[in-house]
């Protein structure tokens, strides 16, 4: 009995073993069947994205959780994969269709669906950071800044930013800043041509803060295409130089919001916005979206025209590297001027057409070509394929022009070349010297002045020789910026006296040919 009683023992310790055996051999597909349904989409929602200009759906992407999260993790990688050529004029948007939910952690939202323009699908709670900072700088001589992290929300068509339960750190007691995001502050007309961005701040789920339609996890920074942008030296100067400044830090990570959105503007220089997001840049004006981010920056950093200041940066930019990165941007194949690789070295000229024109120009040239220069005439026609003009300046080692905003293509020159400003009359050195001679050195360039006589100028034609124009121009200055631009840059043009001007050009050929 004994031993029968341990036999039945026996019998009922293996059929529980198997039991819990089989328990366990059928557990890992219950787990997997659990997973494998949090796969499935719960709830489509399309996301219409305002990209260019236009809208629209062209179709959704889903992705497994797996593909979501390494997509997540790479937004912090350094490494930038190829832009998919923002602004293109008429390309849209990544479009993204909701799988699953967004989560909220005690960092902000923990990304399940994140789609290739860092956008994620909000779930319907609308949810707010538990406590969000704003701090904003208006010190500046040129520019204003607001800062944000936390739960800020973008509606464009308000040209509003809402800081949802912002902190008490750097705000106004009126609970709103206003800020025209374009850094020549100090120019007031220029300014009015900004459209202006409202900052408020709101306790959730306080009024006025509206709900969130996209959410992204990426940062955004807020700037205007409009002012002088038109102009290369402000479109460096105002817009492209300021957002390296602002926006390089993220590798590519951010999002665009363009104020007074010109799509020429951003077709133009799509090579190198591209360098800075990998995004398309939204229009804020015509946006009707609440776009709300973890962190943006409503303005830009800029320290000086056509420079940058390394101390002022806090990141170690340099004007070495902002040219670094137009190279890049624009396949530049040439980083340093080598005198032994060609027999003629080569000089691009910068004409201008409506006032601080050459009068004489075909002789000018013709002088270029003597003293041994293989020479381009690049006229507004030229120049205006920004792209392909900047592979030419970037083929020549000299970049020669009158005062004007042409000698900023100095920027796609190799190190080492040359840049030679053409002075016109009307005590203009000092003018001259802070826009186009002051940033040559720190692009790793050579600089030569030709500062013309009241012999060189057509005002002679215009005014007495005992005019102030010619015995006092200094006294014009003074008289405000519209007299200096009636007379001295608009109201003039240049007739080189060419032997003289040949003798500077003969100074350079041989500092370019000897190593």
């Amino acid at each position: 009995m004994k031993r029968g009683g341990r036999n039945e023992s026996g019998k009922q310790l293996v059929s529980g073993g198997g039991a819990a055996a089989v328990c366990l051999l059928l557990l890992p597909l219950v787990v997997l069947a659990v997973l494998k349904s949090d796969f499935m989409p719960q709830q489509v929602i399309h996301i219409a994205e305002t990209s260019i200009g236009e809208a629209g759906v062209e179709g959704a992407i889903w992705q497994p959780r797996q593909q979501l999260v390494a997509k997540s993790k790479a937004a912090h990688d350094p490494v930038v994969e190829a832009p998919p050529s923002p602004a293109s004029g008429d390309e849209t948007s990544d479009k993204v269709v909701d799988a699953n939910r967004a989560l909220k952690n005690g960092k902000g939202f923990l990304a399940t669906n994140v789609g290739m323009d860092g956008s994620l699908v909000k779930s319907d709670a609308d949810v707010a950071a538990a406590r969000s900072k704003l701090s904003c700088n208006f010190s500046s001589y040129r520019t204003n800044m607001c800062a944000m992290q936390g739960d800020v929300r973008l509606h464009g068509k308000a040209a509003t930013v809402y800081v949802v339960s912002a902190s008490d750190d750097n705000r106004p007691d009126n609970g709103t800043i206003t800020i025209r995001p374009y850094p020549r502050k100090w120019e007031t007309p220029t300014m009015q041509l900004v459209r202006e961005v409202t900052i408020r701040w709101r306790a959730p789920p306080g009024p006025g803060a509206p709900r969130c339609t996209v959410t992204y996890d990426v940062p955004a920074v807020v700037f205007s295409t409009g002012g002088y942008g038109v102009n290369i030296f402000h479109a460096i100067t105002d817009i492209i130089m300021p957002l390296y400044n602002t926006a390089r830090e993220y590798d590519g990570r951010v999002r665009l919001v363009a104020t007074n959105y010109d799509r020429k503007w951003i077709a133009k220089y799509r090579h190198a916005l591209s360098m800075l997001s990998i995004y398309p840049i939204i229009d804020f004006d015509a946006d009707n979206e609440v776009r709300c981010f973890p962190s943006v920056h409503v303005g830009t950093e800029s320290h000086k025209e056509l420079g940058i200041d390394s101390a002022l940066s806090g990141k170690g930019y340099t004007m070495l590297g902002f040219r670094g990165l137009l190279r890049s941007a624009y396949s530049l194949k040439r980083e340093w001027v080598t005198p032994k690789n060609r027999v003629r070295p080569r000089l691009v000229m910068v004409l201008r057409r409506n006032s601080r024109a050459l009068t004489n120009e075909a002789q000018v040239l013709a002088a270029a070509t003597e003293v041994g220069f293989e020479v381009v005439a690049a006229g507004p026609e030229v120049v205006r394929d920004l792209a392909k003009f900047a592979q030419t300046v970037n083929s020549c080692d000299v970049l020669v022009g009158v005062h004007g905003a042409g000698l900023s293509n100095m920027v796609f020159l190799p190190r080492n070349g040359t840049v030679v400003q053409i002075v016109p009359w009307g005590e203009m050195k000092w003018p001259a010297w802070t826009s186009y001679g002051e940033p040559v050195a720190p692009m790793g360039l050579r600089y030569v002045e030709y500062e013309t006589t009241a012999e060189e100028t057509t005002l002679k034609y215009v005014y007495q020789r005992n005019h102030t124009v010619f015995t006092d121009p200094v006294s014009l200055h003074k008289q405000g910026f519209n007299m200096l631009w009636e007379t001295f840059l608009n109201g003039q043009n240049v007739t080189l006296d060419v032997d003289r001007f040949r003798g500077v050009l003969q100074h350079i050929y041989r500092s370019v040919t000897i190593t």
